[in-house]
């Protein structure tokens, strides 16, 4: 589960960013504006989708100051249409164009992959099948990219590699065998029990895990959808099974209609684009 966007680690991400951005100082913002200008400004879809970010873009600008007015005109995880104003914001002329491209920045990657999952979950309903995201995220921004996902519907897959064992080819190589690898990480973790999940590459790999046992899911890695029918008849509902490998928006379905427990999707998080937000600014001297 994703934990709580108010992670530390959340906040140090947004301090990271504005002072990537602003350095030693906004040159222009500090130019034009007076410290004592007020403004108010809009944030605006340019496109259709789902919504994400809207508290972390709110944080961002809340880094400056707290004086300041945010309103919302929609939540996380509600479908905008293109044209829409997503939320208000009064504040300090300067903090507004100051936090404004970091704000964007935030706000437009999440909403699209919050987008890009939902696209994915759409497609398979009615399936009884689940969606996953994967470990394949920004460096540092797994946590958004993670909460991003779930908002667009799909299940969070294990957030990091503590808190849920997946052998991988790998891990088969290097401990020699598959039945190797599940026999040493059942011994060694029989002290703090996690789910496992083994990998496989082909059918006879689904056959030795399935007389190894001891484990919760299977991985079928790259199958084609007829062997992932195959691989699902011969588990027989003993361990939850998971697609993986290549799955498009054009595919996925073939896969869900498997009969298979889980679809994951790495192209959720390395590859969706940013839906397109924009903030238009109306300058005013008033105080609020």
């Amino acid at each position: 589960m994703v934990r709580d966007l108010n992670d530390a680690s959340v906040l140090r991400l947004i301090q990271i960013a504005l002072t990537e951005d602003i350095g030693t100082g906004d040159i222009t913002a500090e130019s034009i504006f007076d410290i004592d200008a007020i403004a108010s400004a809009s944030l605006l879809a340019k496109e259709s989708g789902i919504i994400c970010g809207l508290k972390i873009a709110e944080l961002t600008f809340r880094n400056f100051t707290i004086d300041m007015n945010w309103r919302t005109f929609c939540n996380d995880g509600d479908y905008v249409e293109k044209g829409s104003v997503i939320a208000q914001i009064e504040a300090p002329s300067r903090v507004l164009l100051s936090g404004e491209r970091t704000a964007l920045n935030f706000l437009q990657r999440m909403s699209g992959v919050a987008t890009q999952a939902n696209r994915y979950v759409r497609a398979i309903e009615g399936t009884g099948c689940r969606v996953l995201d994967t470990r394949k995220t920004i460096p540092g921004w797994r946590l958004l990219d993670k909460y991003a996902a779930k908002i667009g519907g799909a299940t969070n897959h294990r957030y990091g590699l503590y808190d849920m064992v997946m052998i991988k080819d790998n891990h088969i190589t290097a401990a020699g065998s598959i039945e190797k690898a599940i026999e040493i990480v059942i011994k060694e973790t029989s002290n703090y029990p996690l789910p496992i999940e083994v990998e496989t590459a082909t059918l006879g790999d689904v056959a030795r895990v399935l007389q190894v046992g001891g484990i919760t899911r299977i991985m079928f890695d790259n199958f084609s959808v007829a062997n992932v029918r195959e691989a699902v008849k011969m588990v027989e509902g003993r361990f939850e099974t998971e697609a993986s490998g290549g799955i498009n928006l054009q595919t996925i379905r073939d896969y869900a209609e498997t009969g298979v427990d889980f679809v994951s999707v790495g192209a959720i998080t390395h590859s969706a684009p940013a839906l397109d937000i924009s903030m238009n600014i109306i300058v005013s001297r008033q105080f609020y």
